[in-house]
């Protein structure tokens, strides 16, 4: 049985047994030595130190677990072989052979060459080229075709900066261990000297006479200042889309956090508007999951944009993490996923219709008067008006709660028949035949004849559990010749004329007798000392037909016909 000691490594704890933490010491002390006189020691342990506790978490598979002399020989291994440096013999007795770390580039951002993020740089390091061949292909997306600017932002928020030393030498394709390591921060001093020795060069050997004309005229060539000029205007223009993105990502992740605490709550307290949306969803999937839904595949990239503006305006800005990308990556593909199914379901549900008719026999005949009037329930609502494809929700007398529909229309045909007829056809739709069927059979539709007075009820009303269908009612009337007709002016928007329909009741005929002909009527009451003015608009998707006091007009999608006082014009719309 070992002890264990707890040690701090570059910001992070380990569990590290007595033996191994013995040689691991030793290894350290004796790298320490090594470096006594090198330029940027400090910066050099700092960074093998770093890259030693990246090699111990990468062997770890439980934070728990203890760093046992196995993990030690191993990472001293990878780092480099004793004989490198100036330590002691007897420490690497039994040490194995050095194990080359792989050389495979690692794709970062290069923020120390950056113009922007860093991004053409780094990919530069990974494939080997120089980076203004990728600079010059980003322009070509951006102003060509469009899709630069999103690939580079996708970029931007997947790429890790290189921050630390290992992560610059895995950016060139450099073995991570301790001789590069050191060259690398030797290299950086180097630069910082060499960059010393020659200002101080051109200083002592400097003109001084002649040094304040010559700084302002060549020490920065036109070239250079206008590149200076441009980079600052594109870092503006970033900053300030970085603001926008901010604004619009929170708005939205606002306004969908508040929209799902309300819909989402309100499924389990059922207020009276979410009625609505219950009798809507047909497919029975729980509102509040659809709202869950909704809120992770529109949440997510509004998330995306609001962190990408954040990593715009915050340098440095420290990752999510690849799991939490990975993690919210999942999130939205499963929503997304999961709402197209559900859309499919709720289209297939309204993917066939059907009706069902009842026709029966109205004790009228050629030598009776029959007004035909719309009636309504004020306990459901108190316009008489039809409404296409609405509904509302009401309760009846019992206290059940039931669909409201106006969508319905009646048709006037004329019969030789002696007696009149009505049949009425109940529509709806369902996720096929049968189902849509059984739904059209659900339809509560009512009429009365009283006297000689047709009253026709202005709406349909079906259970709350028949979901709203597109339920409708058609009514066909038909009247033997001879009859005398009299339409209530309540009836104007329930028997519009529909193309083939051949509906005999024209609009602008309510509240005049009208005698039933063949496939027609005759105006019994119409003035015949004045110009009784004609008002008829038939119309439909394709076509339409109007025909009024000035005269007829009628068109369609290839040609447009007008009759009036001028004459006859015939326009073709090809031209």
């Amino acid at each position: 049985m070992n002890k264990t000691v707890n040690i701090n490594l570059a910001g992070i704890f380990f569990h590290i047994d007595e033996d191994a933490y013995a040689k691991l010491q030793r290894y350290l002390e004796a790298i320490k030595r090594s470096f006594t006189n090198s330029q940027g020691r400090s910066e050099i342990i700092s960074d093998i130190e770093a890259r030693i506790a990246e090699l111990f978490t990468e062997r770890m598979k439980t934070e728990k677990q203890v760093i046992s002399i196995k993990e030690v020989e191993e990472v001293i291994a990878i780092m480099g072989q004793p004989e490198d440096y100036l330590v002691d013999e007897e420490i690497f007795e039994d040490e194995p052979k050095v194990k080359t770390s792989s050389s495979s580039r690692k794709l970062f951002r290069d923020t120390e060459n950056a113009y922007v993020g860093g991004v053409s740089s780094g990919l530069g390091h990974y494939f080997d080229i120089d980076p203004l061949w990728i600079r010059l292909a980003w322009v070509i997306l951006m102003f060509g075709f469009g899709t630069g600017f999103l690939i580079y932002i996708l970029l931007w928020i997947l790429m890790p900066a290189a921050q630390t030393t290992a992560d610059k030498l895995a950016m060139s394709g450099k073995p991570v261990n301790i001789t590069n390591i050191e060259q690398k921060v030797k290299e950086g001093f180097g630069n910082v000297k060499d960059s010393i020795e020659d200002a101080a060069e051109k200083i002592k050997n400097q003109d001084y006479s002649k040094a304040g004309n010559k700084i302002k005229s060549s020490s920065r060539s036109f070239f250079d200042a206008l590149g200076n000029i441009i980079m600052f205007f594109f870092k503006v223009i970033a900053k300030f889309i970085g603001v926008i993105l901010i604004i619009v990502g929170a708005s939205t992740l606002i306004a969908l956090f508040i929209s799902l605490f309300s819909v989402g709550t309100s499924s389990f307290f059922s207020p009276w508007w979410m009625d609505y949306a219950h009798v809507a969803n047909t497919t029975g999937m729980p509102i509040w999951l659809i709202s869950l839904l909704v809120f992770f595949a529109v949440g997510v990239p509004f998330f995306v944009i609001f962190y990408l503006g954040l990593k715009i305006l915050v340098n440095n800005l420290k990752s999510i993490g690849n799991i939490a990308k990975f993690t919210l990556l999942g999130l939205w593909l499963a929503s997304i996923l999961t709402l197209t199914v559900f859309g499919i379901r709720e289209a297939t549900e309204h993917a066939f219709d059907a009706s069902v008719t009842q026709k029966e026999e109205l004790y009228i005949t050629s030598k009776d008067t029959l007004t035909i009037k719309m009636v309504g329930n004020k306990n459901y609502d108190d316009n008489i008006r039809r409404r296409h494809r609405s509904f509302q929700l009401v309760y009846n007398d019992n206290g059940e709660k039931l669909i409201y529909s106006s969508d319905l229309k009646f048709i006037v045909r004329s019969t030789k028949d002696s007696l009149a007829s009505i049949s009425i056809e109940k529509n709806s739709e369902g996720r096929n035949y049968q189902n849509a069927k059984e739904g059209a059979e659900k339809i509560n539709y009512n009429y009365a004849l009283v006297g000689r007075e047709l009253q026709l009820d202005s709406y349909l009303t079906t259970d709350f559990k028949n979901k709203f269908r597109n339920q409708q009612v058609e009514i066909i009337i038909n009247l033997p010749e001879g009859t005398v007709l009299f339409a209530d002016d309540n009836t104007y928007s329930y028997h519009r004329n529909y193309r083939n329909s051949n509906d005999i009741l024209d609009n602008g005929m309510e509240e005049h007798y009208l005698k039933v002909i063949e496939d027609d009527v005759l105006c019994l009451d119409c003035p015949e000392d004045e110009n009784y003015k004609v008002n008829v608009d038939i119309h439909d998707d394709e076509s339409s037909l109007k025909i009024n006091e000035d005269g007829i007009i009628g068109e369609d999608q290839d040609v447009k016909v007008e009759i009036d006082s001028n004459g006859i014009s015939i326009e073709s719309k090809d031209n």
